[in-house]
């Protein structure tokens, strides 16, 4: 698995002007294929009378499902170059679509290119990115004497704690760096003098 992967930090649309054509690029973070296409399908609705509505996106931490089309543009010149432009920029989870508005100047297949590839770029510097870290999912349970102190302990030294559950005992779900697991297994035992047991599951991605 991927150590880390870049992606969307909201949805939002980036207009420019090239030789008299509307260029708009529509970006979202999209979760899968499916939410993807709904994604493209939403655009073109909003923008029918549009002389092209082309999109790529990017799926998986690995980057293993990659989608393009041209929409009518000569091949190769708007789906490829938004694609290559997401994948030189690294980023995943992500669906862009260029509406264009023709304005009456050809752009020519190099000045295509550079608008449909550029303006993803463009938009992507506006909306902003952010960066989700692989980590262990760890279930540490711990007895309620000692659990306010913990989790207040886990939150200063920077843990994720994503869940606190109060039952006969309290369980507290955090996300660890696969490195960091064996240090945190003995900075536990010190803190809780070997009370607290913790429980190592599947792995999941976060904000950095």
């Amino acid at each position: 698995m991927q150590e880390q992967y870049r992606t969307l930090a909201r949805e939002g649309v980036h207009e420019t002007e090239i030789n008299r054509s509307r260029f708009l690029c529509a970006l979202a973070p999209v979760a899968d294929e499916r939410e993807a296409q709904e994604f493209v399908a939403r655009i073109r609705k909003e923008h029918p009378t549009a002389t092209h509505n082309c999109f790529a996106y990017v799926l998986g931490a690995d980057a293993s499902v990659q989608r393009a089309s041209d929409d009518g543009e000569p091949g190769g010149t708007a789906g490829v170059p938004m694609l290559q432009m997401l994948l030189r920029r690294e980023m995943r989870y992500v669906a862009a679509v260029v509406t264009r508005y023709y304005g009456g100047v050809k752009l020519g297949a190099g000045g295509l290119i550079r608008a449909y590839g550029g303006v993803v770029g463009e938009a992507l510097d506006e909306l902003g990115t952010v960066t989700r870290q692989r980590f262990r999912l760890a279930t540490v349970t711990v007895d309620h004497q000692r659990a306010g102190k913990l989790e207040n302990d886990l939150r200063a030294t920077g843990r994720a704690v994503r869940d606190v559950r109060y039952a006969e005992a309290v369980t507290i779900e955090i996300g660890l760096p696969d490195a960091d697991v064996p240090a945190f297994e003995a900075w536990l035992a010190d803190t809780t003098a070997g009370t607290a047991l913790l429980a190592l599951g599947g792995e999941a991605y976060g904000d950095a």
